[in-house]
């Protein structure tokens, strides 16, 4: 049977004239906004570092696109939208992406990438992840005075038999269960883990090499470890308390504990009564868990409203009012749960489609990477301006999709963007920005 391909297709006419529309428009691009993202990677040096630190064990003389060149199309891909490998097949031929790439050849196809991902191992995350916190590291032009480390889990769903896939009650589907580690808006750690473990499981780990490398470069530096309750574990406290690393985490509530703090909900309960509005008291109490080895300090946050009461409690080392200790620093917490959406929602960190447990977490990584050109986009090319908290999705759309006519020749690559774009002077500054170090 023999396959037709439509070419053309006539649209209604407007004002008497005839629509024609095809794809023969020849060198255009709709991604124009791709020259800041190569700003952006040149200006922190990020794929650079990751292709000369990341093993390649290919045959050099049989390999037509490098090492540096397959991140740089991953990653820029990504932060353009385009989520899926097969993309690539026509992706290779915009001659945009292939500028961005450096390159005026055809990029790699999908079945490159695919063979690409599936050659990565542990020693390759671990390589990317060291990286990850040199750009943090590197992000400062002086000494930081406090990092707060914000520790969260999250569910990757996935539909297919994939390495590690478990199923997990509280979500109710199959999936990998992530954790992730940020500072403020940047990110340090996206590691991926099977579903059939503890929300915790790795975490201290991952914090005591964290704290050693910010204090083997910041001797002085006040780390504070901030999470929910599925990572409050006694002897993680423990080593915080050993090791001078202050901590604020959630504790889940039960009766033992709500007998404890029984006088200040009815403080709250109190209060509504009188005034018939929703009321919060805060406090603190000393308590123990049956497990813990010693009694801890437990801001107490009782509310009382029209459905009853709803108590909240953290445990911390931190010494300040509960109030504001709960209502300025916890709460803050909440903001990383965004930038983990961005993650999943707007660069694809939940794409762990292939088979193999390396490959997904590769993936992963490469999301965290896309992140990290956007974030660094938003944090220097963006301060100042009403977008300087813009979420990906919103830069893609400002700085990214941009539609622009490409020529090219022996001499120059001219990219003539569209005349009508409604954000060009925010693009002007993000592009001088960029170009100074």
């Amino acid at each position: 049977m023999t396959e037709c391909t439509q070419s053309e297709f006539p649209f209604p006419a407007c004002k008497q004239r005839k629509i024609e529309t095809d794809f023969q428009g020849g060198d255009i691009t709709s991604d124009a906004g791709l020259l800041l993202l190569r700003q952006a990677d040149r200006q922190l040096g990020l794929s650079r570092c990751m292709a000369r630190a990341l093993k390649d064990d290919r045959r050099k003389k049989s390999c037509e696109h490098s090492l540096e060149q397959l991140l740089r199309q991953r990653i820029y891909g990504l932060a353009a939208g385009y989520e899926d490998l097969n993309d690539h097949n026509e992706l290779r031929h915009d001659p945009l992406l292939q500028t961005a790439v450096d390159k005026i050849d055809p990029l790699g196809s999908a079945s490159t990438l695919c063979r690409w991902e599936n050659r990565m191992d542990r020693e390759a995350a671990a390589t990317i992840h060291e990286q990850l916190v040199e750009t943090f590291i590197g992000s400062f032009r002086k000494p930081p005075e406090e990092l707060v480390l914000d520790f969260d889990a999250t569910d990757d769903r996935v539909h297919g038999r994939q390495e590690g896939r478990f199923f997990h009650g509280y979500y109710d589907h199959y999936c990998f269960l992530p954790l992730y580690v940020f500072c403020g808006d940047q990110l340090l750690v996206s590691y991926l883990r099977p579903a059939n473990m503890d929300g915790a499981r790795h975490a201290w780990a991952i914090l005591a090499l964290l704290v050693k490398r910010l204090r083997r470069e910041w001797p002085d530096v006040r780390i504070i470890f901030r999470g929910d309750s599925g990572f409050c574990r006694w002897r993680m406290l423990r080593w915080m308390e050993h090791n001078n690393i202050k901590y604020i985490v959630g504790l889940a509530k039960n009766e033992r504990l709500n007998d404890a703090a029984m006088h200040i909900h009815e403080r709250a309960r109190d209060a509504y009564e009188v005034t018939a509005e929703k009321t919060q008291v805060f406090d603190e109490i000393r308590y123990s868990a049956r497990t813990w080895d010693k009694a801890r300090r437990i801001l107490v946050r009782a509310e009382h409203g029209p459905m009853g009461g709803n108590p909240r409690y953290v445990v911390t080392n931190l010494r300040g009012a509960p109030k504001r200790l709960y209502k300025e620093l916890f709460c803050g917490r909440g903001d990383m749960e965004n930038r983990i959406k961005e993650q999943q929602l707007a660069l694809f960190a939940d794409r762990t489609s292939a088979h193999k447990w390396w490959a997904n977490q590769f993936r992963l990584l490469l999301s965290s990477l896309a992140y990290v050109l956007l974030e660094h986009i938003r944090r220097v090319g963006l301060k100042g301006t009403d977008k300087a908290h813009a979420q990906c999705h919103t830069l893609r759309l400002l700085l990214i999709k941009i539609g622009a006519v490409i020529t090219r020749n022996t001499r120059r690559i001219r990219v003539c963007m569209s005349s009508n774009h409604p954000h060009q002077e925010l693009f002007w500054l993000v592009a001088r920005r960029m170009s100074t170090a």
